[in-house]
């Protein structure tokens, strides 16, 4: 569970504070999302957020912090992270991020580099490639698992040699490891693999030295 408190803007309106506390995940993402962006529109030069009192912080938490940095630069203003604690320390040093909510420099009169801003763009970028491929990844997962099981079963192999030759068959046919397992689990309901693959799948076994031709040779063409 995540709080969050903000202040209004000081005398002279021009930016607010909001102190988060607790954990910050996908699960309070939204809310985190909101709270900010209401914050953002309330504020005349921009945000600054405490987060000392985070506990933990995930990727999803730093892509809503730097589309929200994205936000305020396109309207002129900062977010600027002026407290944390351990766990958003850690997130912005293996990630590279913490100069892009460090607070202006006294000779910049608030206008944030152009070099932080590409650097930001990139990263929310590679975040959401990141998001897509772990969908795929989802939806794909279970064929690839259950080839690995049809190899298993076949040659007796244990789970990491089943996912070596199904990577290596792969590879040397030129084929997305998706669809080279959907092409083995339509071959043991009787359709006919293909021969290049049947070949490769036949080596790769061999090669990791637990190859049952004879067991497996009926259910691979």
């Amino acid at each position: 569970m995540s709080e969050l408190t903000s202040s209004v803007p000081g005398p002279d309106g021009d930016r607010v504070s909001v102190e988060v506390r607790g954990e910050l995940d996908l699960d309070t993402s939204e809310r985190l999302r909101g709270a900010l962006r209401e914050a953002l529109r309330r504020s005349v030069r921009g945000v600054d957020l405490d987060l000392k009192g985070v506990t933990f912080c995930d990727c999803a938490a730093l892509n809503i912090l730097l589309a929200l940095r994205l936000r305020a630069l396109k309207q002129g203003k900062t977010v600027v992270i002026s407290a944390s604690g351990a766990a958003v320390d850690r997130l912005l040093d293996l990630t590279r991020t913490r100069e892009l909510f460090a607070g202006p420099g006294a000779d910049d009169e608030g206008a944030p580099a152009a070099g932080l801003r590409e650097v930001a763009e990139d990263f929310v970028e590679d975040l959401r490639i990141e998001v897509a491929q772990l969908r795929r990844a989802m939806q794909t997962r279970p064929t690839i698992d259950l080839a690995r099981g049809i190899l298993m079963a076949s040659f007796g192999l244990s789970s990491e040699d089943a996912w070596t030759v199904l990577v290596e068959a792969s590879q040397n046919t030129n084929t997305k490891l998706h669809t080279l397992a959907g092409d083995l689990v339509t071959a043991v309901k009787g359709a006919p693999l293909p021969e290049a693959v049947r070949e490769q799948l036949s080596s790769a076994v061999a090669k990791v030295g637990s190859a049952r031709p004879v067991a497996g040779a009926s259910r691979l063409r």
